[in-house]
């Protein structure tokens, strides 16, 4: 079971994501729980890459507990990276693709990617992209939703579980769920070397975020036409933005009513923690 501190991050976190996006609770929710871990577990030092960084309040959020750190950030969307570049947290932000990454190699000491290798579509380029701007021996830490993750969801009350978990996975633009001998074959094609993995988000965990989730994001997604994704109805809504916040009171009266409980450190997990080295 989760110990009190890391509880008390966690809804430190969940206030904060709630203060800075509350027009996402069911992500804050589900970042908060994920955050925390990559805190427990700690980022490489040297010079990294933030691959995917999206408008960088992630980063930024981590940035507050661990400190400034000698940061490039870089995402396909340029509405994003515009975002990021106005939090000042990154040396530099570019916008690219993951699968050309505009940088020499042996460039970075370390890259760190939360939640987005599950997006994209050109995964094995991508990742040979890793591992040519890494240094030797340097880190890649990245998380992503793991092979038990369809099975922590609760499911439809009623009606097809199959074509439930297939609109999930299209709103969440979910590509894959890899395990860990997965994800060791194809690191180790690019020339990287799996060197810890660990699971978190219990299923608990995953079907509050599912709860939460269906009332709003996926209540959206069914209603608005032509399914788009988050991301674009929140943009359609005028709402994503640097500028959007909550005031500290109501973003943490927000994170009281999503509730963050002690957990049971339960099997099945819904996503994974794993670390490479360059070889």
């Amino acid at each position: 079971m989760y110990c009190d501190s890391s509880r008390e991050i966690q809804t430190a976190l969940l206030t904060e994501l709630m203060r800075q996006a509350p027009y996402q609770p069911a992500t804050n929710y589900w970042r908060a729980v994920e955050i925390s871990d990559v805190l427990r577990y700690g980022l490489p030092d040297g010079q990294g890459l933030d691959l995917g960084c999206g408008d960088g309040h992630l980063m930024w959020i981590i940035l507050n507990r661990i400190g400034p750190r000698d940061l490039i950030g870089i995402d396909v969307d340029a509405r994003e990276t515009a975002m990021a570049h106005e939090r000042g947290i990154y040396r530099q932000v570019i916008t690219a693709s993951s699968d050309r990454l505009p940088f020499p190699a042996s460039y970075f000491d370390y890259v760190f990617s939360n939640s987005v290798l599950e997006h994209i579509t050109s995964i094995h380029e991508t990742l040979a992209e890793i591992a040519r701007v890494l240094r030797a021996k340097g880190r890649f830490l990245f998380t992503v939703p793991g092979p038990e993750f369809h099975q922590c969801l609760r499911g439809p009350r009623f009606g097809n579980r199959d074509a439930y978990l297939r609109v999930i996975d299209a709103r969440c633009f979910h590509l894959r769920y890899w395990g860990e001998s997965e994800w060791e074959r194809h690191l180790a094609a690019a020339g990287l070397q799996l060197v810890h993995q660990h699971s978190y988000l219990s299923g608990r965990e995953v079907r509050r975020w599912e709860f939460l989730a269906h009332y709003t994001s996926g209540l959206l997604y069914r209603f608005v036409r032509g399914r788009k994704q988050p991301i674009e109805i929140q943009r359609g809504l005028g709402v994503r933005s640097v500028r959007f916040r909550l005031p500290c009171w109501l973003a943490a009266l927000s994170a009281r009513l999503i509730r963050l409980r002690s957990q049971p450190a339960e099997s099945p997990f819904g996503c994974l923690l794993i670390e490479a080295e360059r070889r």
